[in-house]
């Protein structure tokens, strides 16, 4: 767990819980609608509470693979999670996704989340590599992704279908050593 003051107020970081389980469909059907740089829009997530239990539960149980979620006066206002591979030759790699609530864009929760990432893969002694993949419009993501130490290593051109629109995605990752 850890703790930061955001605009006055106690944001606390912390692994999500299986007990968060309705609290963060709330919060995923939310965001769905917030921003087009998800993989999801609104209505596309198809999990229940029981499903998003059993996801946490799953999560928990593995070395490679963490859910975390920040949490501003009890209410949860940004997720990310990180799975590494099932395989032996895979396990040691992973990406994650994120999310933050709009409302409270602009405060570095996000940067925290994926510094509470860096941080857990270093002390996991297994994750050597973490990837993610956004937009290439997404260029406030991008900056921060570069601030924190990842690195551009690909695209993949007409990757996302939005509205009838097609968005290449930028593939970025960071060696953890």
């Amino acid at each position: 767990m850890k703790e930061i003051i955001i605009n006055g107020e106690k944001l606390i970081i912390r692994r999500s819980k299986p007990s968060d389980a309705e609290a963060l469909i709330n919060y995923i059907n939310t965001v769905a609608g917030e921003s087009d740089f998800l993989s999801f829009g609104i209505g596309e997530f198809d999990m229940n509470a029981q499903q998003e239990e059993v996801f946490i539960e799953n999560i928990l149980k593995k070395d490679n693979a963490i859910s975390v979620v920040a949490e501003l006066g009890g209410k949860i206002v940004a997720n990310l999670n990180f799975s590494g591979g099932s395989r032996k030759r895979l396990a040691h790699v992973g990406e994650f996704g994120i999310s933050v609530l709009k409302e409270y864009w602009g405060y570095g929760i996000g940067e925290e989340l994926i510094k509470y990432l860096i941080d857990w893969s270093k002390s996991s002694g297994i994750i050597r590599k973490i990837n993610l993949k956004t937009r290439t419009d997404n260029f406030k993501a991008i900056k921060l992704y570069k601030k924190l130490g990842f690195e551009e290593e690909g695209m993949l051109k007409r990757d996302i279908l939005i509205n009838g629109i097609f968005y290449d995605t930028l593939c970025m990752g960071m060696m953890i050593d």
